[in-house]
């Protein structure tokens, strides 16, 4: 009997998973790393888009435009949600609430608020550098 070989197209779906737990883990080690530190850790944007980007190339999803646009996307949204988890655990905090039921409790508005209050010049630097880095990582 010839031996088979496994074609590309089975393993097709992989990216999306490692996507997944891509977004999941970059924003729980964001979350963590500013919560332990006191600061809002923007340098963690760069590490979650190349965390995405890996995690797409590892999912052997091919370059192209829908690479670049899940990093970046990806990437956005870890800082979106990082940030987020960060204010309501602040927030949360002195209320005597935990984190989770303070995030969700927390409107868009009061939490735009706080992420702009909370996030200086150096945080949006590091944002843009995460961005450009994803964009480059993943092309």
């Amino acid at each position: 009997m010839p031996p088979t070989s496994a074609s590309a197209r089975s393993l097709a779906w992989v990216w999306s998973p490692l996507l997944l737990l891509g977004i999941v883990t970059a924003t729980l080690a964001w979350l963590v790393i500013a919560l332990l530190s006191g600061r809002q850790a923007g340098w963690m944007a760069v590490l979650a888009a190349l965390e995405l980007g890996f995690m797409l190339r590892l999912g052997k999803l091919r370059a192209g435009p829908l690479r670049v646009g899940l990093t970046v996307a990806g990437t956005l949204l870890v800082a979106l949600a990082a940030n987020w988890g960060i204010a309501s655990a602040y927030l949360g905090g002195s209320m005597g609430l935990d984190p989770w039921n303070s995030a969700l409790r927390m409107g868009p508005f009061m939490a735009a608020t706080l992420i702009q209050l909370a996030n200086g010049a150096a945080e949006w630097l590091w944002l843009g550098v995460g961005l450009v880095v994803g964009w480059w990582i993943s092309r």
